[in-house]
């Protein structure tokens, strides 16, 4: 139900409330000049540095980040890129997200997430998607390696506005990393009102989608390398 501009639920939000969420939802709630801003390949390089940190302060945003080391080499970078596609990155039991959405630039969904007695549901869209899979994730004579991400912004009816990048990248060294980078402001009067105690929840989020994200690598090598049962 909405209550406030706010789409809340007593129980687990059906897939039917979550459509009627979107449905409602309309367009993107933040200024349309920042849209894709998050992505790891835009000309702008929005949010990847301290400048441009200082000027989304300027227009009321705030910026946070979260970097985990996953693993490293092909295999862990093609585990960790999974993890985004089958959305194990939200699966984290007070948040999650439909796992069956198409992770496609348009895509629409919801992030549900328990907050003491109602679940809010969190409308969002993809904004973006980039897959740079160069050499399978593994680094190659010229440096180049992979990485996968998408940047979901926040539509009319969200607590916040603005954008959310997940991504899996390898670096110089064959090390895999997962990485949440998002901007953002209050786009209702109870976050505004709360807004130091939903930066927290944000910081939170982050680093346990990281656990997440680090579990899922760890399941998946593991059961990559388990010999086949006798027969």
């Amino acid at each position: 139900m909405a209550w406030g501009g706010l789409f809340l639920s007593l129980s687990h939000p059906t897939p039917e409330q979550q459509k009627s969420c979107l449905a409602a939802a309309s367009g993107f709630n933040y200024d349309a000049d920042l849209h894709g801003a998050t992505n790891p390949k835009s000309p702008t390089a929005l949010t990847n540095s301290e400048d441009t940190d200082k000027a989304l302060a300027n227009r009321g945003f705030s910026v946070n980040r979260s970097r985990v080391l996953v693993g490293s080499g092909a295999d862990a970078f093609r585990h960790a890129k999974s993890a985004l596609l089958s959305w194990k990155h939200l699966a984290l039991g007070w948040a999650e997200a439909e796992p069956g959405t198409p992770v496609k630039p348009g895509a629409r969904f919801c992030i549900c997430y328990k907050e003491v007695v109602p679940w809010v549901m969190f409308p969002l869209q993809i904004a973006y998607v980039t897959d740079d899979d160069c050499n399978g994730g593994k680094r190659g004579k010229g440096g180049d390696g992979g990485v996968f991400a998408f940047g979901s912004g926040t539509l009319q009816g969200h607590l916040l506005a603005g954008e959310e990048r997940f991504s899996v990248e390898v670096d110089a060294e064959e090390r895999v990393w997962y990485e949440v980078v998002s901007f953002s402001k209050p786009a209702h009067p109870l976050s505004a009102l709360c807004y130091p105690y939903v930066r927290l929840r944000q910081r939170h989020f982050a680093r346990e989608s990281g656990k997440a994200v680090l579990r899922h690598v760890a399941a998946a090598a593991c059961s990559s390398t388990t010999p086949p049962p006798m027969q």
